[in-house]
């Protein structure tokens, strides 16, 4: 993810809250800045300030558009302190694809930007999405559902579950999981792994669908179903 603001605080809150919900962050803020980095590693959205140094964000939403791969542009949401109905018109028509006027709550932008990511259209050779009984997980818009229910998950959790809906049926190590999610660098101890195994159990049957997500005594846990 990518983030463009020019406002070293706002820059500073949006990263963490993105960071929280367990996306990779990436700073900027300038509109130039942002396309040369862009031109190097497209990121899947950008959260973009409209009134930037350089180019404004217009500018960079407008070129942002001209870096698709494969057909998929950077989804991109526009943040700004501007909340006339040209301004937000404006935003629009040169490409935005959401648009969040300042000040705003980063629980709703948290929000936005997972209903974003989920309707990001899917490159060629994307992978197909996953699923065991009634759990569905797509890998390319990050969307999850039991049966009609739709679930909403931090970027963790849906890496922790996609890893499992990739596995289904075998049993997973703490210690795999933790390599597979958080990876070899980290300082994320097998604990983190319990904590987001609740996390996801309590997502995943909060309107009481059986349990899916199963522990192996003193093996790890398996993604199978719930009748034996």
């Amino acid at each position: 993810m990518l983030v463009v603001e020019d406002d070293p605080a706002v820059a500073a809150a949006v990263r963490r809250s993105m960071e929280y919900s367990g996306f990779t962050v990436t700073v900027v803020n300038d509109g130039p800045a942002a396309l040369a980095h862009a031109a190097r590693h497209l990121p899947d959205l950008v959260i973009l300030d409209l009134g930037l140094p350089g180019l404004d964000g217009l500018e960079v939403c407008r070129a942002l558009r001209g870096l698709a791969v494969e057909g998929a542009a950077p989804m991109v949401l526009m943040l700004t302190a501007r909340d006339a109905t040209a301004d937000r018109v404006a935003g629009l028509d040169a490409g935005a694809d959401d648009y969040l006027v300042k000040p705003f709550e980063f629980e709703e932008l948290q929000a936005r930007v997972r209903a974003l990511l989920r309707r990001r259209p899917a490159p060629a050779g994307a992978p197909s999405p996953l699923g065991l009984d009634d759990l569905h997980v797509d890998p390319v818009t990050r969307q999850v559902r039991r049966g009609a229910r739709e679930i909403d998950l931090t970027a963790q959790e849906f890496d922790l579950l996609c890893f499992f809906a990739r596995h289904p049926r075998h049993v997973l190590s703490r210690d795999q999981l933790l390599q597979a999610v958080w990876g070899g660098g980290s300082a994320a101890t097998s604990n983190v792994v319990d904590v987001y195994v609740g996390y996801l159990r309590s997502k995943l049957e909060a309107a009481g669908e059986p349990r899916v997500l199963h522990t192996v005594r003193g093996a790890g846990y398996v993604l199978r179903s719930a009748a034996p």
